[in-house]
């Protein structure tokens, strides 16, 4: 076993990380109470604050109320808008271009849409210089800019460097994707998985930080997931954690998927393969409530919501198709609750907005799970309202964690 100790740097950035965090999150405090909350000394919160305050992160604010004699203590108020940082998320056949405030609060943000498997070179060239470019026309100064947080579908390497595997986004495996967008920007970049950075967004803003953890569950287009362990993300050994979606759930004759496997939940429970399933079995006998609403509607592609809507009226088929997803979605959920025992089990994606499947999802959630393990369902506050933040803040969350301290090149 390999012992480390702590260099006066490594201190240095924790105890700025505490005092700028605090700031954030209670949007100023004075010298005195940053003391007591982080528990440094006076003296070390000055010489802090006072750095802070040189590199136009911080500015003094008003005299607080004080109900004795002497000097007023003076709120310290962080600058929002002191630095901003890019993002750029890659989903299956399309890409959202952003960029935030120190707050979370959206600058521009623009959706670019791209072949699916796309040409990796080219596509980043574009989706890069398009990015520059939407930065330069909201008058961004550059020195404001602390780099660009990307965030792909998929499995990333360990350091945050490589797509290994992006399902079928990029047409190559194992692409070194962030020396790629920081030679084309000149920025530094933070990478992450999506669902990861989604499930970072929504903690970075709703300042959901509890020490007991939680498990995001995103159905989108497929099925992905994320753990939260003492208030941060757990990335697995592999940077695997919580590929839930690609669990084998059918042992022989399972359909092909994306990640080249067959048979995993993905297959079966995702939207995508709901939808598909549907299609497949459209027709005026096998299900009339479906076609008739189909067609009502005038044909074309068969839509999600004509699938759940059917399958609410007890069109048999459909209905039996629904179930099954979501029982065999259930099953891998409630799983990792005896597995994982989180606190907290959060739903993001449009599949969650129907009332009828959630509903549905809660009840087989209840089936053969005793008292001690039941954490049912609850949609995320910023159900798909995160695609524009959750690549930027990837950036502004490392830039907390170094303790305000910009990210080499």
């Amino acid at each position: 076993m390999a012992y480390h100790g702590d260099n006066m740097f490594h201190v240095k950035r924790t105890n700025r990380s505490a005092v700028l965090r605090l700031l954030h999150e209670q949007a100023g405090l004075s010298r005195k109470r940053l003391a007591e909350q982080t528990r440094l000394t006076p003296a070390a919160i000055t010489k802090i604050t006072g750095e802070l305050i040189a590199e136009g992160l911080v500015h003094e604010g008003k005299a607080l109320p004080s109900s004795s004699a002497g000097r007023r203590e003076v709120s310290l108020e962080p600058d929002v808008r002191a630095r901003c940082a890019l993002g750029l998320l890659l989903n299956r056949g399309q890409a959202m271009l952003s960029a935030v405030w120190l707050d979370g609060s959206v600058i521009f943000s623009e959706e670019q849409s791209f072949p699916t498997p796309a040409p990796a070179e080219e596509t980043l060239t574009r989706l890069c210089a398009r990015l520059l470019a939407l930065t330069a026309a909201h008058g961004i100064r550059p020195a404001h800019v602390l780099g660009v947080g990307v965030a792909i579908r998929g499995i990333t390497d360990r350091d945050g460097r490589l797509a290994r595997n992006s399902f079928g986004t990029l047409d190559e495996n194992n692409y070194p994707l962030a020396a790629r967008v920081e030679a084309l920007t000149g920025l530094p970049v933070v990478m992450a998985n999506n669902v990861r950075a989604l499930f970072a967004a929504q903690m970075f803003l709703s300042g959901d930080r509890e020490s007991r953890s939680q498990f995001f569950l995103r159905c989108e287009y497929g099925i992905g997931g994320s753990l939260s362990v003492n208030g941060r993300i757990w990335n697995g050994a592999t940077e695997q954690c919580s590929e839930i979606g690609h669990i084998p759930v059918v042992k022989q004759g399972g359909k092909l998927c994306v990640c080249g496997k067959r048979g995993c939940l993905e297959t079966i429970a995702s939207p995508t393969a709901i939808r598909e399933e549907a299609e497949a079995l459209l027709s005026p006998e096998g299900t009339p409530l479906l076609w008739a609403q189909h067609q009502k509607r005038g044909g074309g592609p068969l839509a999600l919501d004509e699938v759940l809507e059917a399958a609410a009226q007890g069109d048999p088929a459909v209905a039996a198709l629904v179930d099954r997803a979501l029982t065999v979605l259930a099953d891998a959920v409630k799983a990792l609750l005896y597995v994982l025992d989180p606190g907290k089990i959060v739903l993001y994606g449009r599949f969650f907005d129907d009332p009828w499947l959630l509903g549905r999802l809660r009840e087989a959630m209840k089936d053969g799970v005793d008292a001690g393990h039941r954490v049912l369902p609850e949609v995320s506050p910023y159900n798909h309202r995160l695609e524009d933040k959750a690549a930027p803040l990837l950036m502004v969350e490392d830039f907390f964690e170094s303790g305000g301290l910009p990210r080499a090149l």
